[in-house]
């Protein structure tokens, strides 16, 4: 295109909007120099690109880029998705980009260049209640601090104490959370268990402990039953030290471990951990939850009392992923931290919406990347 030299091509792909003029759907990156160039595969909307209707003409015009925003036009040409569907690896589509000033000068103008449509296929995306409504159980875990730092549960200034309405920060939240993913879950039977604490009869320590005093059943029916089994529990323990979240992580990642097994989109953990602050092996817990990452898990940190959360705001890899002290990186961002000062005096779903946020992008975002479609859906 330019004198003597190679061109710097890029494709502008449009559709015919409602008023008869093109609407630009999708524009390609600019390869330099070069008479040969190689796009990268790119995702578009099928609704962007062609109101889901596959035999709708759309335009690809191919310019060569130029810094001052005056960009050449080489050519154009018109297809339809169904058209470049046809094309496959082993027999790419040849589309010829045509100039049509060119076209009516030149009598043996053919054309400038072809356009080669190496793959193109349309793809299903799966929404979390596809998912859901698809036949995948989310699996509740409920995780309780009970280290010294809360105070004395007998005494009204700590944070487990049960005041006179029968509620405190650490019901509160347990409430929120769970009576919304009760309903994702068939049989509502969830695992509640305790860290930090001294146990009976001989006071050892535990970071993974039933709080029904059931190891081999710590399964408690429904919120009401999580609820009950925290304060029956509360009276029969010492609350200790330190507070270690890698125990707890890593006991549900094993669950997960197993269900990814079944090669099936049939179950998704979640880990709801109840916090008054501190992280004491934060090394362990930031490795347990970038090798949990890579399982069909997530992980909500609802922070109580007024403490410092600046270490759960650094596991809550918003901004940027989350490494392990090894350098290690998470595969995607699995923990939601959320404290409950903020919501003190809002309504509890403000709460639930808060921590369930970015819940259902992470459900959808793991089973993508696994992939792995619904369990009953419908063929695309």
């Amino acid at each position: 295109q330019d004198l003597f030299g190679k061109s710097d091509p890029f494709l502008e792909f449009y559709k015919p909007g409602d008023d008869g003029k093109w609407m630009l759907v999708h524009r390609t990156e600019v390869i330099k120099y070069t008479l040969d160039p190689v796009w990268k595969p790119f995702t578009v909307p099928l609704v962007s690109l062609c109101d889901g209707d596959v035999e709708k003409l759309i335009k690809v015009i191919c310019y060569d880029y130029d810094s001052d925003g005056g960009h050449d036009f080489i050519g154009e040409l018109q297809t339809s998705v169904a058209r470049m569907c046809e094309a496959q690896d082993a027999s790419p589509l040849e589309l010829e980009c045509i100039n049509p000033k060119k076209q009516k000068k030149k009598k043996n103008y053919k054309n400038s260049g072809i356009i080669i449509v190496k793959f193109c296929k349309i793809t299903r995306d799966f929404s979390f209640l596809d998912y859901i409504l698809g036949g995948c159980q989310l699996m509740f875990t409920v995780g309780i601090d009970f280290t010294a730092s809360n105070g004395n549960p007998r005494d009204p200034s700590s944070l487990h104490y049960i005041n006179p309405m029968g509620t405190n920060e650490y019901l509160s939240a347990i409430w929120a959370v769970g009576q919304i993913i009760q309903d994702y879950d068939s049989d509502k039977m969830f695992p509640a268990l305790g860290f930090g604490a001294q146990l009976p009869p001989d006071w050892k320590v535990s970071h993974e402990f039933a709080i029904n005093f059931n190891p081999t059943n710590p399964f408690c029916s429904g919120v009401e039953g999580i609820v009950q089994a925290y304060s029956a529990c509360l009276p029969h323990i010492r609350f200790y030290g330190p507070t270690n979240f890698s125990p707890i992580v890593n006991h549900v990642a094993r669950f997960a471990a197993q269900a990814t097994q079944q090669q099936a989109a049939a179950q998704y953990f979640i880990l709801l951990i109840i916090t008054d602050g501190v992280i004491s092996d934060m090394d362990e817990t930031r490795q347990a939850v970038v090798q949990a990452s890579r399982l069909p898990m997530s992980i909500i940190i609802v922070g109580v009392g007024n403490a410092d959360f600046a270490a759960m705001e650094f596991l809550d890899g918003d901004g940027r992923a989350l490494r392990s002290h090894s350098g290690e990186e998470a595969l995607r961002d699995i923990v939601q931290f959320v404290p409950f000062r903020d919501f003190r005096n809002a309504p509890k779903e403000t709460l639930a919406k808060a921590v369930l946020a970015e819940l259902p992008q992470q459900v959808v975002q793991y089973f993508k990347q696994q992939n792995l479609p619904p369990i009953n859906s419908e063929p695309a």
